[in-house]
């Protein structure tokens, strides 16, 4: 990781002086780096011997990055990793132009460790993230969104990277086509229950574990898990409460509060929960048929982070 995050600071340079102060802005904020912490542990399960799972997961982080910036602009966060979103302090067209710099970057890298197949996996993830951005401002603000409905947009929109970035480890090791699996498996499987944690701690959660002011997916009109469940449940009074809250942007003094009580009263947060947990077991049971080892050990440590972050 000391190498990834010394490729990653070089990489983020540039001589239009705007570029670099943008990205380590970002990028120096203290992220967990739990994606390419992926990429490295398969290479490295499989005895990759090469620098190349190095460059894989600097472009992963750029990847990542570049959807914070992108996502902070479309969702106009105020707070990102506790601190001032870029776009606070640059601007929308900056941020917008200096993750397109970054993915730019990561691409570049890609092609450096002259792997097709790698390629080919970053670069679908990076087409389906966009895909799960579009998908889910379409449900924003739409309290009828179900269940399946929305495990799709954070499918595409957060589990795609988790897996690729874990696929992309065998690849370059050269394992077969089980083992590939495998990582993608245990990869998207986390992905989706890194997603619905964060989703329960924006409503349960503290502004330090979140890096953003707790509440602002239900300031946004951001239709999560629990508030589909609490939706689904809930009396025709409660619709009518998510209805105006979120789709008719009059959140008033209270709200927030309310919304919570009701999340709680309907086990909303719980239930969402338990789904993050049953998600963490089946990344979990993909580690099974990989060789044995310390990195088995932590990667299981990582399902058990993502879940005990809400526990």
């Amino acid at each position: 990781m000391a190498e990834v995050n010394e490729l990653i600071l070089s990489k983020a340079g540039s001589n239009v002086e705007l570029i670099p102060e943008i990205a380590k802005h970002l990028i120096s904020s203290g992220g967990k780096r739990l994606r390419p912490m992926l990429t490295l542990a398969f290479a490295d399960i499989f005895g990759y011997q090469g620098s190349g799972h190095v460059t894989l997961a600097a472009s992963v982080e750029f990847m990542h990055t570049a959807t914070l910036l992108h996502d902070d602009v479309v969702d106009e966060s105020d707070m990102r990793r506790g601190k001032l979103a870029a776009r606070k302090l640059w601007g929308n067209q900056a941020s917008v132009l200096v993750g397109d710099y970054l993915l730019g970057q990561a691409f570049k890298m890609m092609v450096d460790v002259g792997s097709l197949e790698a390629l080919h996996i970053l670069s679908s993830a990076s087409a389906v993230i966009a895909e799960g951005e579009v998908l889910q401002l379409g449900a924003a603000k739409n309290i009828t969104t179900s269940e399946a409905d929305y495990l799709r947009v954070i499918e595409a929109k957060t589990a795609a990277l988790f897996a690729a970035a874990a696929e992309v480890g065998p690849v370059i090791a050269a394992q077969n086509a089980a083992m590939k699996q495998a990582a993608r498996t245990y990869g998207l499987e986390l992905g989706y229950a890194f997603q619905l944690v964060d989703d329960a701690l924006d409503y349960g959660g503290s502004s330090a574990e979140l890096g953003k002011d707790v509440g602002d997916d239900f300031r946004e009109g951001k239709i999560t898990l629990p508030v589909v469940f609490a939706v689904e449940r809930g009396s025709d009074a409660d619709r009518a409460f998510w209805k105006r809250c979120m789709e008719g942007e009059e959140v008033g003094e209270g709200d927030l509060e309310q919304a919570i009580e009701l999340l709680k009263k309907y086990d909303a947060l719980s239930d969402t929960v338990s789904r993050a947990r049953a998600y963490g077991d089946k990344a979990l049971r993909a580690l099974d048929t990989l060789p044995p080892g310390r990195h088995n050990d932590a990667l299981a440590d990582a399902v058990a982070f993502c879940i005990s972050r809400v526990s």
